[in-house]
C-alpha cells in the first residue's frame, strides 16, 4: 500500500464544522491565514478552496446565501463580477499560469458540491501539471501548502480598492 502524507488535513477533519453553509460561516469573519479568506466586504469575498484542484484554487462568491444568480442585487453581483476580475489578475501576478479554469457549477447535478450558495472557481494550470497520479492512483498532487499560496496572493488583496 501506498502512502501519501497529508497531515494539515488532520486540522479540519477535528474542526468544528460550523453551519452547514462554510461561505457564509466566512460571511462576519476577517481574513486570516486561519480561514484561507483572502477578502471580504459586505457584499463579496474570496477564498482560498481546501480542497483544490490545483494549487491557487480560489471561490469568489457573494456574501448573499443564494443559489440562484438572478436573486442577487446589481450591487452584489457587480461586486462578485469585480472580484472575480481581480482574482484573476491577482493569480496571474503571482503564480504566471499559463491558462485557467474558471466558472460556476448550479446545483448538484452541475457539479457544485454547495449548491445553497453560488460561487465562482478559479483554477491556475499549467502545461504538464496533470500526470499519471490521478488516472492510476486517483490521487491529485498539489505541490505547495494552500498556506504558503494564500501567503503569496493575500499582499494583492490587500491592495484591492486602492
Amino acid at each position: 500500500m501506498k502512502v501519501l502524507w497529508a497531515p494539515w488535513r488532520m486540522e479540519y477533519i477535528l474542526a468544528d464544522k460550523g453551519q452547514e453553509c462554510f461561505l457564509c460561516d466566512l460571511a462576519g469573519a476577517l481574513p486570516s491565514e486561519d480561514n484561507l479568506l483572502l477578502y471580504r466586504d459586505d457584499l463579496a469575498m474570496v477564498v482560498m478552496n481546501r480542497y483544490p484542484y490545483n494549487n491557487g484554487h480560489i471561490l469568489v462568491a457573494p456574501v448573499a446565501h443564494t443559489a440562484d444568480l438572478n436573486e442577487l442585487t446589481q450591487a452584489e453581483y457587480s461586486r462578485t463580477m469585480e472580484l472575480f476580475r481581480f482574482s484573476l489578475k491577482a493569480l496571474e501576478r503571482h503564480m504566471e499560469p499559463e491558462g485557467v479554469n474558471a466558472g460556476l457549477n448550479l446545483g448538484k447535478t452541475g457539479g457544485a458540491g454547495l449548491e445553497e450558495h453560488v460561487h465562482f472557481h478559479i483554477v491556475p494550470r499549467w502545461h504538464g501539471d496533470t500526470n499519471f497520479m490521478p488516472v492510476i492512483a486517483n490521487t491529485r498532487v498539489i505541490p505547495e501548502a494552500i498556506r504558503e499560496t494564500y501567503r503569496g496572493l493575500q499582499p494583492f488583496f490587500e491592495k484591492y480598492g486602492e
